[in-house]
């Protein structure tokens, strides 16, 4: 199969990059706090601390927040002891959440402080982006990324954004990194996008294109949609590579909740409107997809 040919991302007016929701469009989002829910709390902390840099905010017993160290919340541990494992391919639900660290030395030095531990990291560099992949004691995937500027993306003439899966350049993040440690996640650090296992995507693009609002960025990706707002490569991602594997249920390590961050009241109501017109219910700022992957809208800071 020959690759489709490719232009500057910038080449294309923004209005013409992607294809556009047909109701409500989401503009100024972010992805808030992801919840997950786990079997150990105290392995999970010594994993998301140690390996990948996280500050402890706020604990219990039973869970706990998770952050960077000026104080944003990117991480809730939920502790359901005796939870089953979440197998690759094997639930509907989570695929990985994604880090975006500022800079690209910022992931030299994860990457050399997660290799230097014995920790298994995956590695891809999708054109856009330079992603690395580790599995925490749960078998939940992160994905630790950072974003390449905007004008080294390649799109077609239609508006596709289009990736690729080549090795990472190791020699040069390594010199990104120079000689500083690597000290946790930085200030700067945000959720970049979530990436989810699903049933059909004609279903799924329901939820979140039609519903929520999100621009398919690219379409043509075997098994898989990726959709973004105010053009960029994706918030979410979609698959059905564990298509006809049961959704992840209460005794699963699992997704609880994600968190769409809405710039106001107005677009908050458009949403919500947005997804009943869709055919999806939300009660109490909350809705489903057909998976029962559950997103919470919330304000912007509040």
């Amino acid at each position: 199969m020959m690759p489709p040919a490719t232009i500057a991302y910038l080449e294309l007016p923004a209005e013409q990059i992607g294809i556009q929701a047909p109701r409500h469009r989401a503009s100024d989002i972010r992805i808030g706090q992801v919840t997950l829910q786990i079997s150990d709390l105290e392995r999970s902390l010594t994993f998301y601390q140690n390996v990948l840099g996280f500050q402890i905010l706020s604990r219990s017993d039973m869970q706990a927040q998770l952050g960077t160290p000026d104080g944003n919340v990117l991480l809730e541990l939920h502790e359901k002891p005796g939870v089953r494992f979440a197998p690759h391919r094997g639930r509907l639900g989570i695929y990985h959440f994604a880090l975006l660290l500022p800079s690209r030395g910022d992931l030299g030095r994860f990457l050399a402080q997660a290799l230097a531990q014995g920790v298994h990291v995956g590695q891809s560099d999708h054109h856009y982006s330079e992603a690395t992949y580790l599995v925490d004691p749960d078998g939940i995937s992160i994905e630790v990324y950072r974003d390449r500027p905007r004008e080294d993306w390649l799109i077609t003439n239609e508006g596709e954004v289009i990736g690729g899966g080549d090795p990472l350049d190791l020699n040069a993040l390594k010199e990104a990194a120079g000689q500083q440690a690597w000290l946790g996640l930085p200030v700067g650090t945000i959720l970049g996008h979530l990436h989810f296992y699903i049933g059909d995507l004609e279903q799924a693009a329901r939820f979140y294109h039609e519903g929520l609002g999100f621009a398919k960025m690219t379409w043509n990706f075997p098994g898989a949609l990726f959709l973004g707002a105010n053009g960029y490569h994706h918030h979410i991602g979609l698959n059905t590579w564990a298509a006809g594997s049961a959704p992840s249920g209460d005794d699963d390590a699992r997704l609880l909740t994600w968190d769409l961050i809405l710039p106001d009241q107005a677009s908050l109501n458009a949403t919500k409107d947005s997804l009943e017109q869709a055919g999806f219910t939300a009660v109490l700022e909350r809705s489903s997809d057909p998976w029962g992957i559950e997103v919470r809208l919330k304000l912007e800071n509040k």
